[in-house]
């Protein structure tokens, strides 16, 4: 096992543990969490040329390879948002002292997929948005649910489409996803990228983020694409 990936289990999932390893090694389809199908908004922003949200919603392994398998999304860039730039380090965000939180930076073409289904996605398959500074077996404020818009119309629109959830109770608890205007992303360090398509099988990944993939696939097949878009390969113009 690698160093990226025994540092991830020790930091990321001790709480999963041998027990959870072994159920799934027993049930590959059991799931850390369930997807919630959700209607969509039902305002939408009106958006041309390539455009950014930064999202957080616990460990952006997951995140990061849920939008890689979204068809219009022309590059999904794992990092941290939230805190300063001389903090962004996996070491020191990990601590849940820097304001940072493991945060996917989604660069997407709004003529292939609006910024509300971008919305749809992440609050259906990607993440719980009614856990509050954690996600599955994470805990801390770096694992917050957290959304970083990049215009006024982002911030509308998601606004609106939390109000609209809550009100139809769709998760039967209150959403916590914080919104606010991006201040800063910083991209995480190398081993980060891409880490879902490159280490399927690792017990973290295999337990708590293959399932949302698969979610992906299975609630949203019209926006699902088989082969990621990877950052190795991303070809992104403004």
């Amino acid at each position: 096992m690698s160093r990226s990936s025994l540092s991830r289990l020790t930091l990321c999932a001790a709480a999963i543990g041998a027990l959870a390893v072994a159920a799934f090694a027993v049930a590959p389809s059991l799931a850390a969490e369930d997807a919630v199908i959700i209607p969509p908004p039902a305002t939408d922003a009106q958006e041309t040329g390539i455009k950014t949200v930064v999202v957080a919603g616990g460990c952006f392994w997951g995140v990061q390879g849920v939008f890689q398998h979204t068809a219009g999304v022309v590059n999904a860039v794992s990092g941290y948002s939230g805190g300063a730039k001389a903090t962004a380090d996996y070491g020191m965000v990990s601590t849940g002292t820097t304001g940072h939180a493991e945060s996917v930076e989604i660069k997407y073409d709004p003529q292939k997929i609006s910024y509300g289904k971008i919305l749809q996605i992440f609050f259906s398959v990607a993440h719980d948005p009614t856990q509050l500074n954690r996600q599955g077996p994470d805990s801390g404020t770096q694992y917050r649910s957290a959304i970083f818009t990049t215009s006024d119309e982002q911030k509308k629109v998601t606004d609106a489409y939390i109000a609209q959830l809550d009100a139809a109770k769709v998760y039967g608890k209150p959403i916590v996803t914080k919104v606010g205007p991006l201040q800063g992303f910083y991209a995480a360090e190398g081993y980060h990228q891409d880490y879902l398509t490159l280490h399927p099988n690792q017990p973290y990944i295999a337990y708590n983020d293959i399932p949302k993939v698969e979610n992906l696939k299975k609630i949203f097949a019209q926006n699902y694409i088989e082969k990621p878009t990877l950052v190795s390969n991303a070809k992104v113009t403004n």
